[in-house]
Formats: structure tokens, sequence, C-alpha cells
């Protein structure tokens, strides 16, 4: 383990939250995942300055930026719904703590769809079989956590062509993420020799996971293994289910960009032309946008980003996020404000919370342990308003299976 770096935490958190950039909902939800963001940014920071790198790490908060229900992620100081950037992609630096998992959605255009009977029974005799891909064995999930699969009578908003119905498969590549024939894994607490391989760079606020060098190309070539894993699975899947379909989007929106680059929740694209799936609570609508140019030179100036980023010097990095929100988000509507946060080093902190009713706080640990819900139209009132993307169909739920 490297040695502790002797420094201030209150002077390396003031630091990383001058790295925060958010265009988020300014909730409690996004309140408590951007304060626990601090203590994972500076860790970044303060291991980029110890490998002799510009410690410029940045964290671009999106409409949906909110808590992580993953433990060790939370734990390790993460929140979610943005990208978090070390580096410019070149440099053989991955921070496993973020803990990469290759999830996405895969978005279909039907003709007719199914009756509720009949792809109710697809899915069971699907549950019977044995898939696999390239020999690694298919695992479904499209029941876990906030994975489903979704059917939809579609709304064109514009002059783009769509088939009458809409399908989303949300899942991701579970498979993968312990030690198999393909490599060492994408989790380092789901992996004993992944875990291994990772230099612990230790911080007042707790150890951060690095792999650099060789491992870091290892790892990277191994990721980019599953997230094909992944793509193909959910077109696996959706074979199975669905006799005749278009696809117009396979996008994953949790995993690395590069060894210096992570999206965490949100959509980061290049091609103004690619369809984007925003999925908001299972009973409203959900959309399909296609990515403007963002963040705009006006919509930096009027969030108050300008004389921040020039300042750290990620300002034409900030020109070209190309950020799109791929979901609601938890909400929290019983908490009100994060009062204070006590933290006792080495990854143990909690967190004081105030109620929107009520006297007394809360105090907690662990965000698993409180109830949540998820956002809704206000996402997309925010996408709207920093005119991030454009809508280009409506998408009414007709049923939604997750089982």
């Amino acid at each position: 383990m490297a040695s502790i770096v002797k420094m201030d935490p209150q002077i390396l958190l003031r630091k990383a939250e001058d790295h925060i950039f958010s265009t988020g909902l300014d909730d409690s939800g996004a309140r408590l995942g951007l304060t626990n963001m601090k203590y994972g940014l500076a860790k970044i920071l303060m291991a980029q300055e110890a490998y002799g790198l510009e410690p410029n790490a940045y964290f671009v908060a999106a409409p949906d930026a909110t808590v992580t229900r993953n433990a060790n992620r939370w734990k390790s100081g993460f929140g979610y719904g943005g990208l978090l950037a070390w580096g410019d992609g070149g440099q053989e630096l991955v921070v496993l703590d973020v803990k990469p998992n290759c999830c996405g959605m895969l978005v279909l255009g039907l003709d007719q769809i199914p009756t509720q009977s009949s792809l109710t029974e697809r899915i069971k005799t699907l549950h019977e079989q044995r898939l696999e891909i390239n020999g690694m064995p298919v695992q479904w999930d499209f029941g876990i956590s906030n994975h489903f699969i979704t059917l939809f009578r579609v709304t064109p908003l514009d002059e783009t062509s769509f088939h009458p119905y809409a399908v989303i498969l949300h899942g991701s590549g579970k498979e993968l993420r312990n030690a198999n024939p393909w490599g060492d894994g994408l989790y380092w607490d789901w992996s004993e020799s992944l875990e291994k391989k990772a230099e612990l760079f230790s911080t007042p606020m707790g150890p951060l996971r690095l792999l650099t060098g060789s491992a870091a190309n290892e790892y990277y070539a191994y990721f980019l293994q599953a997230k094909a894993f992944s793509q193909e699975r959910r077109v696996l899947i959706a074979q199975h289910l669905f006799d005749e379909f278009t696809i117009y989007s396979n996008e994953n929106h949790q995993g690395l960009l590069s060894m210096n680059e992570m999206v965490l929740g949100v959509h980061v694209m290049r091609d103004e032309e690619t369809i984007l799936p925003l999925t908001l609570q299972a009973q409203l609508p959900s959309y399909l946008l296609r990515v403007l140019p963002n963040l705009s030179e006006d919509v930096i100036q009027s969030l108050g980003f300008e004389e921040q980023a020039r300042r750290i010097g990620i300002y034409d990095q900030l020109l070209s996020v190309n950020i799109l929100p791929h979901g609601g988000g938890y909400a929290y509507p019983h908490i009100a404000e994060v009062v204070s946060v006590n933290d006792y080093g080495q990854d143990e902190r909690y967190f004081e919370l105030s109620f929107c009713e009520g006297e007394g706080t809360q105090i907690i640990k662990n965000v698993r342990d409180l109830p949540y819900t998820y956002r809704g139209l206000e996402v997309i009132d925010q996408v709207k308003q920093l005119e991030l993307g454009r809508i280009v169909a409506q998408l009414v739920p007709i049923y939604v299976f997750k089982f």
C-alpha cells in the first residue's frame, strides 16, 4: 500500500468540490450523491498528483444525478448519474472503485406487439434454456434491481420515422463481473485475482484501487469484451422474444469510455444521429432523444461554470461533454438536506440528513437503507431547459415485465 499523503482532508474535499459541475436537479438525491462524490474525486486527484499526472479529474453530473446504491461503490466515495474523467483517455490508469458493469438499453421498433400471455410464455421458456455467447453462459437479469423489459406505444415528435410500437430491454453483463475464462472480471470485490492486481493507493479518506501499465491495458481490453458481450446479450434475448424488429439503439450507459473516463449511468455520445432512450417511473412515458452538442458556451455561462472550468483547465472538455441522462435517478422525497458528514477516514462516513416534515435528523452510512422512488418528468424538463438533447418520440408504456 502506498504511503498516506499528509494533507488536510477538508482542503482536499474543497478542491474536489471545485472539480464537480452539476446540471442535475437540486434535490436531496442529487445533493447526497454529489456530497459523497467529493470523497472519491478527492482520492483520484491525490492519486494523479502522486503518479506525476496533472490533478485535473472532474465529474459532470447529468440531470438525473443521484446516489449509487452499490454498497462498495458508495463506500469508496462515488455518486451516480454523470461523467467521471481522470485523464485524456490515453493514460494507463484505471480506477477500479467505480466498478464498470456494462449496463445499457436495447431499443427496438415493432410493427405488432405480442400479447401479454404469449410474451410471458416466451420469457418462461427462455428461463429454462441455456443460451451462450462464445461459450459464456447467459444469465437472465431483467427482473433484478431497476432492470426490465417494457413495451410501448410510440408517438413520433419530429420527422423521424418510427414503428408504431417499441421495446426497451434494460440489462447489464453480470456474467463477467467475477473471474471467468475470459479474464479477471470487472468488479474488484467479486474477483480475488483482480483485487490482487490492484495498486492500493492510500488517502486520508480511504484507499483507492488502481491499475497501471500493462494491468490497466489488460483490464480495458477485457472491459471492451464485456461491453460487446452485454450488447450482444440484449440482442440475443430480443431474438428469442420477438419475431421481427428494428434496432434503434443498443448503447451502454455504465462503463468505461477509455482507461481514464467512466460513464456512471449516463449517455455520452459524439454522434448527433444516434437515438437514445430516457426512461422514468414505470407508469410515466419514456422518451427517445438525439443528443445536441452540449454543453454549449451559453449553458456553461448560465450555470456559472466558465471561471471554474477555465481555472482548472477543462473548459474545452466541458464544451464536448455531450451528456444525456438515461433515467430519472433515485429520489428521496422525505429527505430535505444533507446537514453534515462525520468522516472517520478509511471510507467510514456517516451522513446526517434532515426531514422534509417533522423534527430530528437521520444518520446513515449506507444509502441502501433509505427508502427511495424514481424521479419523473422534472428530468426531461431539465434536458429541455439546458438544450442537452432533442426529443424525437414519446413512448407510452403498455406493459412492463420484471421477472
